[in-house]
């Protein structure tokens, strides 16, 4: 099969040649694509050298999936163009998530709504995926009322240029070191948390908080379902973490709680506090899984429940997530 990976030698693009790699799914040929500056650049790829192409060389080439992870603008304008090649585009940016005629798909969650007339899918919010995949399954036994949960960001969630600034700013503390880095964010991140997440809204959330809001309620197929966020950039790569308070309409009881998530697909339970045993990003790091534990009854309300939820961003939170809908498309039928 052939396969488009767009946005290639970004850091999410990067990841995505990991996991295809990793996952044996089966490419016949890769098309890696990037900005006309990449162009011509070659990338390694199962012990082959790919040379990079340019938008209308990759749909002239007719992959069957173009994963796409270059931004909303680019997604915006390219993936109708793939689409309307016959071109079925899994889109890892914000740019048709709320669009009402294209899916939002988490495998474990929703992936059943799929057809082989979608030619646009989009990939939720890095956040959004290791809440939902928590939550679902206490969501289908308890029925959540309300999620009021803070985000700890890793930086690798902005990209290369944060990364940079992380280590920069690092290396200079350790060395004194005059050496130069890019500025990614307004601030410091190194030995600071910065409570923004891209760019302020009118009703003074950030578009990431109202990612989370949105996305949930439609991943989720429940409108019914209210979501307040705090999303915050710390410093720290390897993962996101969420603190997660959930009020539930029914009862629910904690050793089911726990049964649920160990059954539940893609979840791994690390819970055991008496051996100072929870998750951390440090140990999510380069894993699939959505790690939950923290697990406590909210003291100061009925029918709620307090966890703690960590994922590595850049795998589960975008490239495995995508990757994981092309194989159900496969699997389906719904792509050759």
């Amino acid at each position: 099969m052939k396969i488009a990976v767009v946005g290639a030698t970004g850091l999410v693009g990067t990841k995505m040649l990991q996991v295809l790699a990793e996952r044996q799914f089966p490419i016949t040929t890769l098309i890696p694509v990037a900005s006309e500056k990449s162009v011509g650049k070659e990338i390694p790829f199962q012990g082959k050298n790919y040379k990079v192409v340019g938008m209308e060389t990759a749909i002239q080439l007719q992959p069957a999936v173009a994963i796409f992870s270059a931004g909303g603008s680019t997604s915006l304008e390219w993936a109708p163009k793939f689409a309307a090649a016959g071109i079925t585009v899994i889109d890892n940016s914000s740019a048709w998530r709320m669009d009402p005629s294209k899916p939002l798909v988490v495998p474990e969650i929703n992936a059943d709504i799929l057809t082989a007339t979608d030619k646009i899918i989009a990939n939720p919010n890095c956040s959004t995926i290791q809440m939902v995949v928590a939550l679902q399954p206490l969501h289908k036994r308890y029925k959540i009322k309300r999620v009021v949960v803070s985000t700890y960001q890793s930086v690798t969630g902005t990209g290369v240029k944060a990364v940079e600034q992380l280590m920069g700013e690092r290396s200079k503390a350790v060395t004194s070191s005059d050496a130069s880095y890019p500025m990614a964010y307004k601030y410091p991140i190194d030995l600071n948390v910065i409570p923004q997440i891209d760019v302020f809204l009118e009703n003074g959330y950030t578009k990431e908080e109202m990612k989370m809001v949105k996305e949930t309620c439609k991943i989720m197929r429940d409108d019914s379902i209210r979501v307040t966020a705090t999303t915050v950039r710390i410093p720290v790569m390897g993962g996101h973490s969420e603190s997660v308070n959930v009020e539930f309409e029914n009862e629910f009881d904690l050793q089911e709680v726990r049964q649920l998530l160990q059954q539940a697909p893609g979840v791994v339970l690390v819970d055991e506090p008496s051996q100072q045993l929870y998750p951390m990003p440090i140990d999510a790091h380069e894993k699939d899984a959505v790690f939950v534990g923290r697990l406590r009854r909210d003291e100061t309300q009925p029918r709620t429940l307090n966890a703690w939820i960590v994922s590595d961003n850049l795998r589960k939170g975008a490239a495995t997530n995508a990757i994981q809908i092309a194989e159900y498309l496969l699997q389906k039928g719904l792509i050759s």
